[in-house]
């Protein structure tokens, strides 16, 4: 199913299959990029990584796909990925420190447990955002340093955009750290990474790529499970006010889908 905003959207049986479908999906794009020419051709395809149960299900069925080309390597081709050749961001992060356990710890962490760590991207194509400073609060000028310190990192692995996105989204349709009504949704045209304080769900002070800096990519993966999720699903594909609903504001400029279970489907 598709319309006018170029919105696809996929429907899956249950959360698992979501999370190796989309795994099998991303493989054949990457591959296809550092094949044929992603957004900057320069055989690098640069991949925005997301949290949360959904995502973390997408980043270990990747390592799964990936262990199992490898076995079959000398047997047949597969498709697969080179991982040298990927840079890989993070769509938001929570400012805390390294090793921050439960709900609060780290999307660049919980990305090295499923992925990083066991297919051996080149730790300097890992663009991370920083960790408080010990002698200083969270909310402090560190946030902000971090934020231009990111921005920077985009600015110059990325500057022509992401060739993939990959986003989950809250019951009330955040994405990234992008809540509505809340001004991290409307920052000075340009503004593509921004520090969040007060964030409506805790930990209080984040980092986030903004909407427009999701706009820049070629393709823009919603990655959404559970029945408490329906609703705002149903919002993205009705078009809904991106200040309410923020993940109805997201749009890739070739693609964009909204990967949904059965549970969640709003159709």
């Amino acid at each position: 199913m598709s319309d006018g905003r170029n919105l696809e959207v996929r429907g899956w049986t249950t959360a698992d299959d979501l999370a190796q479908g989309v795994a099998r999906e991303i493989v054949e794009l990457v591959a296809a990029v550092q094949r044929d020419g992603g957004v900057s051709d320069d055989g690098y395809a640069r991949v925005v990584l997301t949290g949360g149960g959904a995502g973390g299900a997408v980043l270990r069925e990747l390592a799964a796909l990936d262990h199992a080309a490898r076995l079959a390597a000398d047997s047949f081709p597969v498709t697969s990925v080179d991982w040298n050749k990927v840079h890989v961001f993070f769509g938001d992060e929570r400012f805390v420190p390294s090793g921050t356990t439960g709900a609060t710890a780290r999307n660049d962490e919980l990305a090295d447990a499923e992925l990083l760590s066991h297919v051996g991207v080149p730790e300097v194509n890992v663009h991370r955002v920083g960790v408080p400073r010990d002698d200083e609060p969270a909310d402090g000028s560190g946030l902000d340093a971090a934020a231009v310190d990111y921005a920077e990192a985009v600015a110059a692995f990325a500057p022509d955009g992401f060739d993939l996105h990959l986003l989950g989204m809250g019951p009330e349709g955040h994405v990234n750290s992008l809540f509505p009504h809340t001004d991290e949704l409307t920052p000075e045209p340009g503004t593509l990474v921004v520090a969040v304080r007060d964030c409506p769900k805790p930990p209080d002070e984040r980092v986030s790529l903004t909407l427009e800096a999701v706009h820049s990519s070629a393709e823009v993966w919603l990655l959404v499970t559970g029945e408490a999720k329906r609703q705002a699903a149903g919002e993205v594909v009705s078009g809904a006010d991106p200040a309410q609903w923020p993940a109805a504001g997201v749009s890739g400029s070739r693609r964009t889908v909204l990967h949904v279970d059965a549970e969640a489907d709003p159709r």
